[in-house]
């Protein structure tokens, strides 16, 4: 019977040869003791090294629409059915807006993610604003420019690609079998018509989850493999900072190696994909947050996050310049 270590360097050459793991195997994997978790973490980033190379895509958000969404997403602060204390406003000023990219293009990141709360993108007025933005952001300030607005119509796909956005983010959050168990007011196939309408639009979507919901490994690796079916090559990993007032306030917190083996599985699965750690990180990962890179990342959510404080990123890129890696500059052709 192979060992745990001779199991992981096998898998490794497979997939750096160009083959593929199984859902066993990843299951095996997520469930690799402490003693084996660092050969994991550098076999997961052997397979970085090879698909992906040193450059590390570094993101910014603006919370550009808070608070009053009408679902009922177990995790968010910005939830209407939540008392949780954060700012509600409707859409920012336009050169808060500018102001925000302008910042994120200064700290680092390649790209700028308007997100806004809510289920969709009924009000005109506020989607022609972001169409605008878009156009904007990306002459003046030369960054790359990406949208989380909710569920989209087929044209407003449309509109977004012609605009010049770069990604549309869309997170699963867990794997289809949990999703019930997260949010009730929209469903997992739902997510992924929506994913869809995108890719038809010629947009490539970003999309990921969060880890720590109450889902087993199990669903972890199921959401990988979900992740791969649906053709997604941009994926950011967050691990679940617990919001007071949300149901998922007292959740547990996860163990950092067991979200470092977590994340090499994502990288097993999805050899060539950007992986990037986001929300979450410094909370969960603590002294460990450089060990995502070396095991495996390639990305990284710079910044303050939606509602809740993020690190400096002077911070993160001293962690870049200390690990020796690079970072991935805008492409606004």
């Amino acid at each position: 019977m192979e060992s745990g270590c001779e199991q992981i360097l096998k898998i490794t050459d497979r997939i750096l040869d160009g083959g593929e793991i199984t859902e066993e195997e990843a299951k095996a994997l997520i469930r690799a003791t402490d003693e084996d978790t660092m050969l994991l973490l550098a076999c997961a980033d052997k397979i970085r090294q090879k698909f992906s190379g040193r450059s590390v895509d570094l993101c910014a958000i603006v919370n550009a629409r808070s608070g009053r969404c009408q679902e009922d997403c177990k995790f968010c602060a910005q939830s209407a059915r939540y008392d949780t204390g954060i700012d509600n406003y409707t859409f920012l000023p336009e050169e808060e807006v500018m102001k925000a990219a302008q910042k994120a293009k200064e700290a680092g990141a390649a790209r700028f993610d308007i997100v806004t709360a809510g289920r969709d993108q009924r009000n005109p007025k506020d989607f022609a604003e972001i169409l605008h933005l878009i156009r904007r952001i990306r002459t003046e300030i030369g960054i790359e420019v990406c949208c989380s607005l909710g569920f989209l119509t087929q044209e407003q796909a449309y509109q977004l690609s012609e605009a010049g956005v770069n990604r549309l983010h869309c997170n699963i959050e867990s794997a289809p079998s949990f999703f019930q168990e997260v949010c009730t007011t929209h469903t997992a196939e739902e997510k992924a018509e929506n994913i869809q309408r995108a890719q038809k639009a010629g947009i490539r979507v970003c999309c990921g989850g969060i880890l720590g919901l109450g889902e087993t490994l199990d669903q972890r690796v199921e959401m990988a493999f979900h992740l791969k079916k649906l053709h997604i090559d941009a994926i950011p990993l967050n691990v679940l900072n617990p919001i007071p007032g949300t149901p998922y306030e007292h959740n547990e917190p996860l163990a950092p190696l067991e979200i470092l083996r977590s994340f090499a599985m994502f990288r097993f699965v999805l050899p060539k994909a950007q992986i990037r750690t986001a929300g979450g990180r410094q909370l969960n990962l603590r002294s460990l947050q450089s060990m995502a890179l070396a095991g495996g990342m390639n990305g990284v959510m710079i910044g303050n996050y939606l509602t809740s404080k993020g690190s400096d990123p002077h911070d993160d890129l001293t962690m870049l310049r200390d690990l020796g890696r690079t970072r991935t500059m805008p492409n606004v052709q």
